[in-house]
């Protein structure tokens, strides 16, 4: 079998016949079936987080403040910002508003990544949002003991920042007094030096109660 291919290409104004290598043609055809797959995954809702969205396009001038953009970190500037609510952020950023081009200069960037983007950045600002879920293929719901083996031990193991020890029955029973719902409230909103939902800010109500009742259990008994 021969190694090269001869291929007929169409300039204008000529025929001209190109050989390539068979590895070659197979390489480009990998190439193309890889980038139709991920375009195939992002539309049935694979959409990256705020985090990812804000490294991979916003950064450029979030990061700095260049072109007049507001800062990411700058409280003050994006509290007017927050005001004015995640709908009407999105609208802007979707159309293009000063500087700022439609999608943030990406047309690739979804509108559920562009709310995402922004949530991030309002976080990280001294906001406390819900970073949106996808509604067409909303994500698995995390177990209590999911989400505090992957965040809240990070300050709960040890007692970082003053945090309740899991399993300290002396730390956790006069929480438990103060009832669930008001607990829950407290971790949602964030507490002395416990961002808000535990700088976790795509996790759920429904997803913070669990970890809430994980943690009670091992500290202050049983709680339904």
């Amino acid at each position: 079998m021969s190694e090269q291919v001869r291929i007929e290409v169409y300039v204008p104004g000529c025929v001209v016949f190109v050989r390539l290598s068979r590895r070659f043609i197979l390489f480009a055809a990998l190439v193309v079936c890889a980038q139709f797959m991920s375009h195939a995954a992002r539309a049935q809702g694979g959409e990256r987080s705020g985090k990812e969205v804000v490294e991979a396009v916003c950064s450029t001038c979030h990061a700095t403040g260049a072109n007049g953009a507001p800062k990411i970190g700058d409280k003050r500037a994006w509290s007017k910002l927050e005001s004015r609510g995640l709908s009407r952020l999105t609208q802007s950023a979707l159309r293009g508003i000063r500087k700022m081009p439609a999608h943030g200069g990406n047309p690739a960037v979804s509108d559920l990544e562009i709310s995402r983007a922004i949530t991030y950045m309002v976080n990280q600002s001294g906001g406390h949002w819900t970073e949106p879920i996808s509604k067409k293929s909303p994500p698995v719901e995390r177990s209590g003991e999911q989400i505090v083996q992957a965040q809240c031990v990070k300050c709960h193991q040890n007692g970082d920042g003053g945090a309740p020890i899991i399993g300290d029955r002396a730390a956790w029973i006069p929480r438990a007094a103060q009832g669930l719902d008001a607990v829950v409230r407290s971790a949602i909103k964030g507490h002395g030096g416990m961002p808000a939902r535990g700088g976790m800010p795509d996790l759920t109500d429904a997803e913070m109660r669990k970890a809430t009742i994980y943690m009670l259990n091992r500290g202050a008994g049983a709680v339904k």
